[in-house]
């Protein structure tokens, strides 16, 4: 949860040149809280405007974790949506014994202080400032940080990849789909076929992963497979425990690639993996495309359910068991294992044109 590197903010219009690099975009009708401990910053948390109810109490839990001794509070918008959210977020931090540091409204390029009423220094219309232009900005940008123009954008770095390419990974993905129906329907002994398939998917994870390690990307034939392969919980766990944060453009690619019923399992890696790196706005977006895929997947339930009460991605990364240890507690692979899978062999647009 904590951004890096981290960024020298000494006035109102660094800490609005720095927020867009913190959460990955230019936000608009947010509320953003960015919590520092000796004078660094921990967290940096963004909800939308308007808050609903409650909608800021996981702060409670992480402002003791992370040690918060002060807060930065901004919302992006007109007074009538960002003044209650700043009163709740004030109110908060009184209740905790926080300081606020500094809090502010941003619109159209103009920003005004909730606690500075000096008008030689906050001026009653608002004090200009260019986010694009702070050495801030330039700060970020050199070490890396990228502020897409708003959270649209953010998402279409993650959205289905168009033409050519999809249809190629369509073709790829019916090809691979045949080879299994043809193995399963020749197959006398379905639980052979379970520990088979199981077994040839666990590798094919480690070779997705050494060969993005490389710098080589699947190809069409790799990637369909592996997207079938994932709809095995087994598989797609053995991918879990082996989570890494350099393991992003992976699942990202993955995501883009796999036809939609089969991306829920890559999208929730994906965002397991960015969540570890820092990035949990990407984290967010990437289970919320799983969600709208099947509202019901569990892993991404789990994730989400932990980004919404700002968890440390480290209390869930403990948790998890090796390879070794997963193996052991699930046991041997059964047919029953294959089931999400055969659900999915189907694709529901060719069968509502059939």
């Amino acid at each position: 949860m904590t951004p890096e590197p981290y960024l020298t903010l000494v006035s109102p219009a660094d800490i609005l040149s720095a927020i867009p690099y913190l959460v990955g975009f230019h936000p608009a009708e947010s509320l953003i809280v960015i919590g520092m401990a000796e004078d660094q910053i921990q967290i940096a948390a963004r909800w939308n405007l308007p808050l609903p109810p409650d909608a800021l109490t996981p702060l409670l839990p992480v402002l003791e974790r992370e040690k918060i001794t002060e807060l930065i509070l901004v919302g992006y918008g007109p007074g009538p949506l960002v003044t209650p959210a700043i009163d709740k977020a004030r109110t908060l931090a009184t209740r905790t014994g926080v300081k606020v540091a500094e809090a502010l409204r941003a619109e159209h390029g103009r920003y005004w202080s909730y606690v500075c009423d000096r008008p030689e220094c906050c001026l009653p219309t608002g004090t200009p400032y260019d986010p694009t232009s702070s050495p801030v900005a330039a700060q970020a940008t050199v070490h890396g940080m990228v502020a897409l123009p708003s959270r649209q954008a953010l998402e279409r770095t993650i959205a289905p990849f168009p033409g050519p390419v999809r249809m190629s990974m369509r073709t790829a993905t019916a090809s691979a789909i045949a080879d299994v129906r043809s193995r399963l329907s020749h197959s006398t002994d379905v639980e052979a076929f379970a520990r088979t398939f199981v077994a040839e998917g666990l590798v094919r994870v480690r070779s997705a992963i050494a060969a993005q390690a490389a710098g080589r990307r699947l190809d069409d034939t790799e990637a369909a497979r592996l997207g079938l392969d994932l709809t095995v919980i087994r598989v797609r766990d053995e991918a879990w425990t082996l989570i890494d944060d350099a393991h992003v453009p992976l699942w990202k690619d993955l995501t883009r690639r796999l036809e939609p019923r089969f991306v829920p399992a890559a999208a929730s890696l994906l965002a397991m993996s960015s969540w570890r790196a820092g990035d949990s706005v990407l984290a967010v977006i990437a289970l919320e495309r799983a969600l709208t895929i099947d509202p019901a997947y569990s892993m991404a339930n789990l994730l989400m359910h932990a980004l919404q009460h700002l968890l440390s991605p480290a209390m869930l990364r403990g948790r998890l068991p090796t390879p070794a240890e997963l193996e052991t507690a699930m046991g041997t692979p059964k047919a029953a294992w294959l089931l999400p899978l055969t659900t999915l062999l189907d694709d529901p647009q060719e069968s509502a044109t059939a």
